[in-house]
């Protein structure tokens, strides 16, 4: 189990937690999670390939990724919210660290023909501390889900063939629709040198919850169920293991992972986090502080999850880590 708390002066405060399971259909597992309050970062990955190599591409987006964040966190620190183009700075950010991420996999792909093939879906947020907004992108069908004011709303948009065939064809009629396959993803890191990524910013706010998941849980529970689950009021931790039982109780054939996020009312008096003012000037709706345990204490949790160290990129613990994905790690080291 992954857990970060990140406290906020004006007045939120964030808490998240992040679990994998193999399910019990799976030889293996190849979802990855990433819960960073300290970058303001949160993932779920969900790969796929030959070899066993699926968890060898979400590993290295995770990693890749917050090895993105570490490394423009200064620089970054330095930009007002809102560019000369009117853009989000924080969407930027997310969409080239993904966009990075997607070019180490195809690289790494190169190195072996055991890798070859391998790709993830992702669906990612980050926090954009002075603005009160969060940036949402995914690639793929891992999905993100809004509880607010006790009602649940889908966030993202699978890319599948389905959807895909509907934007193009909405007039199809149902019994064609009904004979194409349902999980085919037609985006996903590793596929191509570049890939289009989707990314949206929203405002967050009091009683906000977030949960990021991989088709694992969405396949096995519906819409009205993930809302129940969602509107209990219980921690991210109980909230995410409730998630995987239920799923695992439902029959999923596939691995799960979800990243829950609560905001809730914080105490008085942490300091806000300093931010440039944007270049188009308006009032900021709160901030949000790192005021949590670093990641890397949290270490000897649940052997499934992938967790990103401030140091190297280390996949924890280490029984969790294959011959193939440690080699595709050590690769990534060795070309920075």
């Amino acid at each position: 189990m992954a857990h970060e708390a990140v406290r906020s002066s004006l007045p939120l405060r964030l808490s998240a937690s992040g679990i994998t399971d193999i399910g019990r259909h799976r030889n293996h597992n190849e979802d990855s999670v990433l819960v960073r309050g300290d970058l303001h970062l949160y993932l779920v990955a969900d790969g796929a390939g030959g070899h066993n190599a699926g968890n060898v591409a979400s590993a290295l987006a995770t990693t890749s990724l917050a090895n993105y964040f570490e490394a423009t966190d200064r620089a970054f620190a330095e930009l007002p919210d809102v560019d000369s183009f009117g853009l989000l700075t924080g969407a930027r950010r997310l969409a080239a660290g993904i966009q990075r991420a997607n070019r180490d996999i195809v690289e790494i792909a190169k190195t072996s023909h055991k890798y070859k093939g391998m790709g993830t879906t992702v669906v990612a947020v980050s926090m954009s501390p002075s603005s009160g907004l969060f940036h949402l992108a995914h690639v793929g069908d891992s999905r993100c889900y809004r509880w607010r004011a006790g009602q649940l709303e889908l966030l993202t948009h699978d890319h599948s063939l389905i959807n895909d065939v509907l934007e193009m064809r909405p007039d199809l009629d149902d019994a064609a629709l009904a004979r194409l396959p349902r999980n085919v993803v037609t985006r996903a890191l590793g596929m191509e040198e570049s890939v289009r990524v989707t990314v949206r910013s929203y405002p967050l706010v009091t009683g906000d919850k977030l949960l990021l998941c991989s088709d694992g849980l969405t396949d096995a529970l519906d819409h009205a169920q993930i809302g129940q689950v969602l509107g209990l009021e219980k921690s991210p931790d109980d909230v995410t293991r409730l998630f995987i039982d239920l799923a695992n109780d439902a029959g999923a054939n596939d691995n799960i992972a979800t990243v829950v996020i609560a905001c809730e009312m914080a105490p008085i008096g942490a300091a806000p986090e300093q931010r440039r003012t944007s270049y188009a000037p308006r009032a900021p709706m709160h901030t949000i502080v790192d005021d949590g345990a670093p990641a890397e204490s949290h270490r000897d949790s649940s052997p499934e999850i992938v967790i990103v160290g401030d140091d190297d990129a280390d996949v924890v613990p280490a029984t969790s880590a294959t011959p193939s994905l440690r080699d595709a790690l050590e690769a990534m080291r060795t070309r920075k």
